[in-house]
């Protein structure tokens, strides 16, 4: 058998083990390790008073311990690999009261088994099926796995030592320690306590009534033993009525919390939907979403980016880090509906890109909501945010077919109003491609019909393109003299006056009006002079030098 000595050395090297892991692996909870290491400690300190003879310090070290773990593995199935763990409350809480019904009617019976604890062997069992669970949750998880093969230890502890008292009996304990030291020392406990996306589990009337079989088990025994001669296992039916107790009320609190946050999502995304259908602009978009983030998560997100575009995107989120999840899987844009930018040492990034693939036409510009933060707070609300992008996302694109639909009705309008004025009409873009021209440039210039896609820069004459350009790139309206280039290579010279309502909702351009000044006279003739040559525009005077050269 073990000295008090040995089992304090092997306490402490268990307990050193855990926090070195949790130092160097720095997983995103620590508190389920914390734990596990008090766990640890307080198993220690039990065993000592054991072999000291001090018994009932030795039971209340048990008893304290096992307390610890079940907070340990409390942890770990909350929110972790295990997103949702009503069903092993469930198959915990029936497990606890087969266990009880066994032991009572069938087990207890037998003079051989009686140095052996009932409660600690029910308590084992439900370590060992916790630990199950989570090693089917994270399959090939060597933590998971060694907390496992630790709970099978205590278990077998549990039963051999009180069979026999020997070096053989202690081999479970001794297992024990050194399988959750090592659980705590691999790297793959980061895994157990990483934040995963939170899933709603559809109710089932079946496993209702499971939960009710198991909460009525333990007044069912007591009651029998009461009517067949006496209560002999009332600790332990007490001890079997508490668990199933505490694991119907985490159950239920469970229920309750995963209902109110859903309520609150829901009410967090209809009022965000109401402010984006008012939305009329970028700017009431971007403060609707803000205000959803706010609500949706109050004080989980150290920065918002609403970038409504890839070059804005890229500009404030994909600049010194590569789109990848911890794991490295790639996960390229925009096909997914979110993706993750991890940074060492920082916050986690969750990227929900602003893109409806059906309207992809009306706004092809891309953009994202880039949220900065703890990563268990934005896995737990993933979905609602990104449904927020996609309500978002429409919006911008209801936004941009109604301009693209006002800038057609305009474009019609105009065209019906000055379709018999003599003076042509241009609207162009910012790269001076033309959007529209009105007849009286096709005549002006003697065809039938413009070339598609044709710009300003296309219809002016090369030596007058320079200036035109510089005229069109300063900001505000302007008067500009050219000369536009007809396809037999003659000219007509043209006053241009232009209007630059680049930031008008509906326009988003320049207004080009163009009056002919040739005044009737042939292309090559020479223009006549005022009667004070001084008043006369250069624009004339360098006209008229450079039609002698021209023609």
């Amino acid at each position: 058998m073990l000295s008090a000595i040995e089992w304090i050395l092997l306490g402490a090297a268990s307990a050193a083990a855990v926090v070195t892991g949790v130092r160097r692996h720095r997983p995103a909870l620590i508190g389920p390790w914390v734990l596990l290491g008090a766990s640890l400690v307080t198993l220690a300190i039990g065993d000592v008073c054991f072999a000291l003879h001090q018994f009932t310090a030795a039971d209340l070290c048990y008893t304290a311990m096992f307390l610890l773990v079940a907070l340990c593995l409390f942890q770990l199935t909350s929110g972790a690999v295990l997103v949702d763990r009503s069903r092993l409350i469930d198959l915990v809480a029936f497990t606890c009261s087969a266990l009880l019904v066994v032991w009572v009617f069938v087990l207890g019976k037998n003079p051989t088994l009686g140095n052996i604890s009932a409660s600690d062997v029910m308590g084992d069992l439900l370590l060992v099926g916790v630990a199950g669970r989570l090693i089917v949750a994270a399959w090939r998880n060597w933590s998971a796995i060694l907390l496992g093969v630790g709970a099978v230890g205590v278990l077998a502890g549990s039963v051999v030592y009180p069979l026999r008292e020997d070096w053989i009996g202690e081999i479970g304990f001794v297992v024990l320690y050194l399988a959750w030291g090592a659980a705590a020392l691999h790297p793959s406990m980061v895994q157990l306590t990483a934040p995963a996306r939170v899933e709603l589990t559809p109710w089932h009337g079946r496993w209702a009534t499971l939960l009710g079989i198991s909460v009525a088990t333990p007044p069912a025994v007591l009651l029998i033993e009461t009517v067949t001669g006496g209560v002999t296992d009332g600790l332990v039916i007490s001890v079997a009525g508490g668990i199933t107790l505490a694991l119907t009320f985490t159950r239920l609190g469970d229920a309750l919390l995963k209902n109110n946050a859903a309520l609150a999502r829901e009410r967090g995304l209809r009022e965000a939907s109401a402010a984006l259908v008012a939305a009329a602009d970028l700017p009431a978009v971007d403060e609707a979403v803000r205000l959803a983030v706010a609500q949706l998560l109050p004080g989980g997100v150290r920065k918002v980016v609403f970038a409504t575009d890839n070059r804005q995107l890229a500009a404030e989120a994909l600049s010194a880090t590569e789109t990848a999840d911890r794991g490295g899987r790639q996960q390229p844009g925009p096909s997914p509906r979110s993706w993750w930018i991890s940074r060492p040492g920082a916050d986690d990034t969750l990227v929900c890109p602003l893109w409806l693939e059906p309207l992809a036409v009306a706004r092809p510009s891309g953009g994202a909501l880039v949220l900065t933060g703890g990563r268990d707070v934005l896995t737990a609300t993933r979905d609602t945010l990104e449904v927020l992008a996609g309500q978002a996302a429409l919006a911008l694109d209801r936004i941009s077919l109604v301009e693209a639909v006002g800038r057609r009705d305009s474009d019609l309008y105009l065209r019906a109003v000055i379709r018999n004025t003599p003076d042509a009409m241009l609207v162009i873009d910012s790269d001076q491609r033309i959007r529209y021209a009105s007849p009286a440039l096709r005549t002006m210039l003697g065809v039938e019909e413009l070339p598609p896609l044709a710009t300003l820069h296309d219809l002016v004459h090369p030596d007058d393109r320079s200036q035109v350009r510089q005229a069109l790139q300063t900001e505000g309206d302007g008067v500009v003299f050219f000369a536009l280039r007809r396809p037999d290579d003659s000219q007509v010279l043209v006053e241009a006056t232009y209007r630059d309502l680049r930031e008008d909702r509906l326009v988003q351009g320049f207004v080009v009006t163009m009056r002919n000044v040739t005044g009737g006279h042939e292309p090559g003739e020479q223009l006549p002079r005022l009667e004070n040559q001084d008043e006369q525009p250069a624009w004339v005077n360098r006209r008229s030098a450079q039609h002698k050269f021209r023609y």
